[in-house]
């Protein structure tokens, strides 16, 4: 692997990283622990205390145009340090993503003349991070609006991909999969792959739903949420795709048991392996309790199991190659 592929590796896994811990913010409600943005109630170092805010230093009047029911006196009754920490943190876990994506970008001109689908998809991916930092500054001043929040999550697929990409295509040699059957599997891997992004735009409104639980009705214990989900359409229609994408992933596993190439049977078996146990995690939040680990440990895996499609379908190209990435 070369210090190019190595750099964007970095930059996708701290993005991996990113999503597991945004799915944190979401799961414990801390989407407006901190209730500004870039600052933390008006400061850098956000407080560990409500004695600590200086309200002098918050914009009321800006929240206002936000909730005109906004004071003063509301904004200290939602003052939770958990929150406060678990916001910042997330905040503080970006940077990592912004600076490895630009060290990618910068690295990407040795491709410019030779490689130009490198250098663009480095660029495409500089920008798709800085869109998703104003995203994230509109998410906090909309006060977590959930349109917002769906297409946040969309980008950071759409991100996921594109480094899984310039990682496939900066290395000296390209990586070749052969998955020894006479079915189309690529074509299954592109079918497979698209349900699962559309599974994983589904997941997102329905979490959207499960954070206004979350604040509307604080007093419900979370094995009970699904009963109020099941009222939901967006919900049932999740929840029965997800059928739909456990099929495909025993057909292709069950077609593709000839592959060569150790790093070609590993994704596959990451593949269903993660499809398996997001049909268990997604059992337990439908018939058990949204509880906040399933929650974030079901997202997590969903950015896994997507960059594993990707690169499958990427890897899976009729070409020659001497050896794998």
């Amino acid at each position: 692997m070369t210090f190019f592929q190595k750099t964007a590796l970095a930059a996708l896994l701290a993005t991996i990283f990113l999503i597991y811990v945004g799915a944190i913010v979401r799961a414990t409600g801390s989407g407006l622990g901190c209730p500004d943005w870039p600052k933390c109630w008006g400061v850098l170092i956000p407080p560990t205390s409500l004695d600590q805010v200086d309200f002098d230093k918050l914009n009321i009047e800006k929240f206002q145009r936000r909730d005109p029911s906004i004071t003063k006196e509301t904004l200290s009754a939602e003052f939770n340090p958990v929150h406060v920490w678990v916001e910042f943190i997330n905040r503080l876990v970006s940077l990592p993503v912004g600076l490895f994506t630009l060290a990618t970008f910068l690295f990407s001109f040795q491709f410019l003349r030779k490689r130009k689908s490198v250098f663009f998809g480095s660029l495409f991916a500089l920008l798709l991070v800085l869109t998703n930092a104003i995203l994230g500054a509109i998410v906090v001043r909309s006060g977590l609006k959930p349109g917002v929040i769906t297409l946040h999550m969309a980008l950071a697929i759409i991100l996921l991909c594109v480094f899984v990409f310039v990682i496939y295509r900066g290395g000296d040699r390209v990586a070749f999969v052969n998955f020894g059957s006479k079915w189309p599997i690529r074509s299954l891997l592109v079918v497979l792959f698209i349900g699962c992004v559309a599974e994983g735009v589904m997941g997102s409104q329905v979490r959207e739903i499960t954070d206004e639980l979350a604040l509307k009705f604080k007093d419900i214990p979370r094995d009970e949420w699904h009963q109020t989900l099941e009222q939901k359409p967006i919900y049932l229609l999740h929840r029965s795709f997800s059928w739909a994408i456990l099929v495909l992933g025993v057909i292709l596993f069950s077609k593709t048991r000839k592959t060569t190439g150790d790093l070609g049977q590993l994704s596959l078996k990451v593949v269903f392996g993660i499809i398996l146990a997001q049909m268990f995690l997604g059992i337990l939040m439908s018939h058990v309790s949204v509880h906040p680990v399933v929650q974030v440990l079901h997202i997590g895996l969903s950015s896994i199991l997507i960059v594993a499609l990707f690169w499958l379908i990427l890897a899976g190209r009729k070409q020659e190659c001497t050896k794998l990435i």
